[in-house]
């Protein structure tokens, strides 16, 4: 009988605010070490947080977006436990009440459309960070304070590769709505995944396993491919699945135990004194969801529908700045949808070297008239590429450099078989082989012919063309 993991994924997702979640002090990545702090932060006595509501509309935007549940009256709780980087002794998190819960987000996985449903959505504060250096561990409280979303599914994913695309369409979705920069390297995002396995066909669930701050998408990939190898392997031999939190080392491909996990209990949950509850009514929700832009997934399903290949729909929809460009491209030569997206993926983004779309030497209006001239005949695709790189050399529109170089397509028939005429005359042995069964020779034909014309004569006319002289037509 073979083995099932059951997987739950909880996202940190840091909310991009100008500002910390309970005190006015700046967010910024790479300041000067414990810089960004004051009183509050620190947990001074006396100190009053105050909390931002900035974070609060960016928490509900992704609560509309993943059609959550939207608790009108919510909470904030006091989260026990003792660690250097947590300077009050606490973190102000949400507990029994949290802001958004029963949602779901969408999921494209080998291009078949997938949900994914959510337990919760609540803020929290970060903790600060600490920085190992051999024996000597230094605390940095920067990152203490800033404003979190936790976003946690229900144990319903059953892979890493499952798990891998739902932290891509995450990134996608947070990005897209504007409330996380989603740099992983920055630690935007930082996953914790509950791991367990079972028989296939058992109903209850094995022992969970905590796999703590991952950072990147093929880490958790990695982090849960090891840990049900793992499981797998106790359970096989014999022993037993213990209840802990382990640690993920990306560089050696390895988890190892961090501490025995901890029950709710451990936690000391309490309402926090300092903090009023969180009002929600329907003119915040109304003024939210006029916010709201096409969601990536719907956006994917959008372009498929319009007849782009998906993995072409799929790239173009990774980043909203670049399916921003698209549609910007689309809008201006809408027959031309499938030759833009062609353009973008092949031409485009290579000649960006992993720069963004906004770096772009081509704006979106100028590369749909590019492939509009290609669509219509005007160009052939072979002459689009010296098209497109004098526009990127240039930055002059396409049709203006097809005119101003003499590059409009030859579609004259008349015209045409008077080149082939002469390049059959000139070349009178290979006509004879030809017409002799050598069919292979009517690629040497063509290639003359397009060389005569400098590349400006229809493919599938010169080909005709030829082919019916050949044959005496």
């Amino acid at each position: 009988m073979t083995w099932e993991p059951v997987i739950g994924l909880e996202v940190h997702v840091q909310l991009a605010t100008a500002t910390k979640a309970f005190a006015p002090v700046p967010v910024a990545y790479g300041a000067p070490v414990n810089s960004l702090t004051d009183p509050t932060v620190l947990g001074m006595p006396g100190a009053l947080p105050t909390f931002n509501r900035a974070a609060l509309l960016a928490a509900v935007k992704l609560g509309l977006a993943t059609r959550s549940q939207i608790r009108a009256r919510s909470r904030f709780a006091r989260k026990h436990y003792f660690y250097p980087d947590l300077p009050k002794g606490y973190q102000i998190s949400q507990h029994d009440e949290p802001l958004c819960e029963h949602g779901a987000i969408d999921v494209w996985i080998a291009g078949a459309r997938h949900t994914v449903a959510l337990a919760r959505i609540h803020l929290e504060e970060d903790a600060g960070k600490l920085n190992h250096e051999g024996p000597i561990s230094r605390v940095d409280l920067n990152r203490a304070g800033v404003p979190l979303c936790e976003v946690v599914t229900e144990p319903v994913l059953r892979s890493a590769d499952q798990a891998f695309a739902y932290m891509k369409a995450l990134h996608r979705l947070v990005r897209a709505l504007g409330v996380c920069e989603g740099d992983l390297e920055k630690g935007h995002l930082r996953c914790d995944a509950n791991v367990s396995v079972r028989r296939v066909g058992d109903a209850a669930f094995g022992t969970r396993v905590e796999l703590k701050n991952i950072n990147s998408f093929r880490f958790v990939k990695a982090a849960i491919e090891h840990e049900i190898a793992r499981q797998i392997r106790i359970l096989e031999g014999g022993g037993k699945v213990e209840r802990e939190t382990r640690l993920w080392d990306g560089v050696a491909g390895i988890s190892q135990s961090m501490r025995g996990k901890e029950e709710v209990a451990d936690y000391r949950y309490l309402p926090d004194p300092d903090l009023p509850p969180l009002v929600v009514d329907d003119a915040l929700l109304a003024e939210v969801r006029a916010t709201l832009p096409e969601l990536p997934a719907d956006r994917l399903a959008r372009l498929v529908a319009a007849g782009l290949a998906f993995d072409d729909a799929d790239l173009l929809t990774s980043d909203a700045a670049l399916a921003d460009y698209l549609d910007a491209a689309v809008a201006a030569a809408p027959g031309s949808a499938r030759t833009i997206a062609a353009w973008i993926v092949n031409e485009l983004l290579r000649e960006l070297g992993g720069r963004p779309i906004g770096d772009s030497p081509i704006a979106a209006t100028a590369l749909a008239e590019l492939a509009a001239a290609i669509d219509d005949g005007t160009i052939s695709g072979k002459l689009g590429k010296d098209v497109f790189a004098k526009m990127v050399a240039t930055g002059d529109g396409a049709r203006a450099i097809i005119e101003r170089e003499g590059l409009r397509q030859i579609t004259d028939p008349a015209a045409v078989r008077a080149m082939a005429e002469a390049i059959v005359a000139a070349n009178p042995r290979q006509a004879e082989q030809y017409r002799a069964g050598k069919d292979s020779l009517l690629g040497f034909f063509v290639g003359q012919l397009m060389k005569a014309s400098g590349g400006r004569v229809n493919p599938q006319l010169a080909s005709d063309t030829m082919k019916a002289l050949l044959a005496g037509a």
